[in-house]
């Protein structure tokens, strides 16, 4: 075979997207099926790795008694409220520091002493603090999505062009006018970054939380399920989790293509 017609081969029969995007899933079905044979052939022990047959039918049993639903609503709940207290203390730090150099010297560097403390430095003290109930859980969840939020909406306020600013003024807009009609909508695009990366971030802390014992909630199943060395059910927590991050991620984006709909894209959506 020539090199023209090769060419004209490839020519006529171009490797397009869909195609690309399909040949994704394969390395995932593969390891699902080496995983499943491994498990059957008795390689991958139940007490190590239950098959991904068993973890489908344990997580089909859980969500028709209840018990999936019901502990998972809890997590939600609390991510929900640990997430919303930080949307608030965030947005307003970021505000202030973001929007006057007074309030840069007093807010960014008791951020940043925060950003080098590890979260999990802070849990043995909020225990003693808040004892072992909601609020320990809900607050460890809040610190750590405090600060992306906070860096990112900072970051968003000092990075808006000058030049729009001063030909807003110019229009007569001035104080929360401005900020609103100007400066928000310039910061948007950063504060979207910081809110995924928040909301990545506190589906991790929840799973961290959730181990001071939990009477209810995906971290409750996760430890009654080692105590009885059930690995299909933590499995299916573990799934779980990775769905929970995977679909807030979406939702942000969505949120973001919605309300940057005016913004111009390098990438075609």
């Amino acid at each position: 075979m020539s090199l023209a017609t090769t060419y004209r081969i490839s020519e006529a029969r171009p490797w397009r997207w869909p195609d690309l995007a399909r040949a994704r899933w394969l390395s995932p079905v593969l390891l699902l099926v080496l995983w499943e044979l491994g498990a059957r052939a008795g390689v991958i022990p139940p007490r190590v790795l239950a098959a991904p047959s068993t973890v489908l039918e344990t997580f089909w049993t859980l969500t028709a008694s209840g018990e999936l639903p019901k502990n998972l609503a809890v997590s939600l709940a609390r991510a929900g409220a640990g997430l919303g207290i930080a949307l608030v203390l965030a947005t307003t730090l970021g505000l202030v520091s973001g929007l006057s150099r007074w309030g840069e010297t007093l807010v960014d560097p008791l951020m940043q002493i925060k950003r080098t403390i590890p979260v999990l430095a802070l849990t043995p003290l909020f225990i003693v603090w808040f004892g072992i109930g909601e609020t320990p859980k809900i607050l460890l969840i809040t610190v750590s999505a405090t600060f992306p939020l906070y860096l990112n909406l900072f970051a968003g306020i000092r990075g808006v062009d000058v030049r729009l600013v001063e030909a807003a003024r110019s229009f007569g807009l001035s104080g929360w006018s401005l900020v609103r009609e100007v400066i928000l909508p310039g910061a948007l695009p950063s504060f979207f970054v910081g809110l995924r990366y928040a909301l990545g971030v506190s589906v991790l802390v929840l799973v961290i939380s959730e181990q001071i014992n939990a009477q209810a909630g995906l971290g409750y199943l996760v430890n009654n399920a080692r105590d009885f060395m059930r690995t299909d059910i933590i499995v299916v927590c573990l799934v779980v989790y990775a769905l929970l991050g995977l679909g807030a991620d979406a939702l942000v984006r969505t949120l973001e293509r919605k309300a940057l709909a005016w913004r111009p894209s390098l990438v075609e959506q």
